[in-house]
């Protein structure tokens, strides 16, 4: 249960990560114009464009996704938790600035954007729960057919 959880997590982190990073580094004057889509647009809102933020915004969420990417084919424990981490670390940060710069926003975009943030963070944060969870289960021990022929678990 905890791989697939564990994988779900990482999948939607490289799912976004890949998404926002690709279209803010290849295309930064439009993920500045119109970033999260929908009529919105939360980057434009926050002060002048800047094609260079913009653009190592994108390879920061793309450099972000290839590492997710890594621990999400290995589900190797100190990739997975460094992933998840560096998920955390990019992500406190981004929701503190925006909490302190609601301003800029109406009410529909304060909401959906902390939203959107705080589904960010709390991603990786199941991750690393499951991660942890996952190495403290009891390792299962494998079926075989007992003397009658019934499956069962081999006794510890």
């Amino acid at each position: 249960m905890a791989d697939r959880v564990i994988r779900a997590g990482l999948a939607a982190l490289a799912l976004v990560g890949l998404t926002v990073g690709g279209w803010a580094a290849f295309s930064p004057q439009s993920f500045f114009d119109a970033f999260p889509g929908g009529g919105r647009a939360w980057v434009a809102a926050d002060g002048p464009y800047n094609e260079h933020l913009v653009r190592d915004f994108g390879d920061l969420n793309l450099a972000l996704t290839a590492v997710t990417v890594v621990a999400l084919v290995t589900l190797a424990r100190p990739v997975v938790l460094a992933a998840a981490l560096a998920w955390i670390v990019y992500s406190v940060p981004h929701l503190v600035y925006h909490l302190r710069h609601l301003d800029v926003y109406d009410t529909t975009d304060k909401i959906s954007s902390i939203v959107s943030l705080l589904g960010a963070l709390a991603l990786p944060v199941v991750v690393i729960v499951a991660e942890v969870r996952r190495q403290q289960a009891p390792a299962r021990q494998p079926v075989h057919a007992g003397p009658s022929g019934t499956a069962h678990q081999r006794d510890r």
